[in-house]
């Protein structure tokens, strides 16, 4: 997919040399991003936002002739964030599922890339099914229809939001420990605020996942001198 500015795309950061970050952008090569678009305001260790290897959500802030792409992570807004997020766990889903089925199933995927975006592709095949018999089997379309309508049915998503600030000098340290757990999927959305969200069999697995997560959550922030506050949605 050709990528244009402001576009939101999935990186990984691969080094950081002096104050400019290197990063490699899922499909599309690499970027580059000075430390003024790392965070807003003074950074004193460029390290605590970013690390090689580390997964991170980005905005194409220009692209030149030569095809360098310059990038931003604090112009990515919390929205725009987990909207990426939830694109990318609809595309693992695909794939995973597909990669049951059929044994060629990365070919698959680069067929259907080329005509459609993945996560596109996977929202329209609830409501048509029939687009998957271009690329697979009948058959094999048929079954995963069927397996995309039972994990719909047996999944039930659960989602709060709440807030952690932190005036201390090491508050960014405190909050990552504080949130540093994995009964439930966390993201950060902007301005100190946090989506928390778990999956269960009905809603009252999926909220007690939430419950006892925000319960750990609190319990560390009140040790660490955290604010913490679970926000109405």
């Amino acid at each position: 997919m050709e990528l244009k500015v402001d576009d939101i795309v999935r990186c990984v950061v691969k080094s950081i040399e002096g104050t400019t970050v290197f990063l490699e952008i899922e499909g599309n090569g690499v970027g580059s991003m000075v430390m003024s678009e790392v965070a807003a305001g003074r950074i004193r260790n460029l390290r605590e936002y970013v690390v090689p290897h580390k997964k991170v959500v980005c905005k194409v802030l220009k692209i030149s002739a030569n095809g360098h792409i310059e990038l931003s992570l604090r112009r990515v807004t919390g929205k725009e964030r987990e909207e990426a997020q939830e694109r990318y766990k609809k595309e693992r889903t695909f794939s995973s599922l597909l990669g049951t089925l059929v044994p060629n199933a990365h070919t698959v995927i680069a067929k259907i890339k080329e005509k459609y975006d993945l996560a596109d592709f996977f929202d329209q095949l609830h409501a048509q099914p029939s687009l998957l018999g271009t690329f697979i089997g009948k058959s094999e379309a048929q079954r995963l229809a069927v397996m995309l309508a039972e994990k719909e049915e047996r999944e039930k998503h659960a989602k709060k939001i709440f807030s952690l600030k932190s005036s201390a000098d090491a508050g960014l340290q405190d909050i990552k420990a504080t949130l540093a757990l994995s009964e439930a999927d966390i993201r950060y959305l902007g301005s100190g605020k946090f989506s928390i969200s778990a999956i269960g069999a009905d809603f009252k697995e999926a909220n007690a996942k939430i419950d006892n997560a925000l319960a750990t959550i609190a319990q560390r922030a009140k040790e660490k001198k955290v604010h913490f506050e679970v926000k109405e949605k």
